[in-house]
């Protein structure tokens, strides 16, 4: 019995100690969604000699962020408590947590019938009750928390809609379950673009883009 005493003691000593070198999961876990477009299927003869398909000349998007869960929060309130949570103080969303979120994109894009350099961006949405807006800035973003960087912003605190590149009206749908996470997603894409979505409990929406003609 002190034997079996003794071997629990030092299991539960050993788990309590490796539970305390693991580093804490973060609340909101990083993410990233990429898609590459522009480019052509194309048939070429393999190293073995036999004929394979080679997608060429694409380029990348790709969007980073934030990934908060719902919870079981009530997330976006109700007449003039709309959205106040999830802004948190600053002027508009981030659309994410913790971190600014981010488009970057090879190929010059058109969002919302309005053109976008090829470069990186950071993402924000203007929320309004029926209405939300896409806004792609040239904010730079901060990797860390420093309030001392008035050159680069952290989640949406600090925003200034001068820097705006691109406002656009999103497509607001009700999906027919809950996402958990939020999360950016590449939609109904074609050769020539698609739609950049965001859905989190049961809101989609969306805004289309193409690549620019000639690029």
């Amino acid at each position: 019995m002190r034997l079996l005493t003794t071997v629990l003691c030092t299991t539960v000593l050993a788990g309590a100690a490796l539970s305390a070198q693991m580093p804490a999961r973060p609340a909101s876990p990083r993410g990233a969604e990429e898609i590459e477009i522009g480019g052509k299927w194309e048939t070429e003869k393999a190293p073995n000699g036999r004929e394979r398909q080679v997608y060429k000349g694409g380029k990348w998007v790709s969007i980073t962020y934030g990934r908060p869960l719902k919870r079981g929060r009530e997330l976006f309130g109700t007449g003039d408590a709309y959205a106040t949570k999830l802004n948190a103080g600053a002027p508009v969303w981030r659309a994410g947590a913790d971190v600014s979120t981010r488009l970057k994109t090879e190929a010059p894009l058109v969002i919302g019938g309005k053109p976008l350099p090829a470069g990186e961006y950071t993402m924000f949405i203007d929320l309004k009750p029926g209405a939300w807006t896409l806004i792609v800035s040239s904010w730079p973003a901060q990797s860390q928390h420093d309030p001392s960087n008035r050159q680069a912003i952290w989640g949406a605190f600090g925003y200034t809609s001068d820097k705006d590149v691109v406002r656009a009206p999103m497509t607001l749908t009700t999906l027919p379950f809950s996402m958990e996470e939020l999360t950016w997603a590449f939609i109904d894409m074609t050769e020539s673009g698609g739609k950049i979505a965001l859905m989190w409990d049961k809101d989609l929406a969306t805004a289309s883009f193409q690549v620019k003609q000639g690029s």
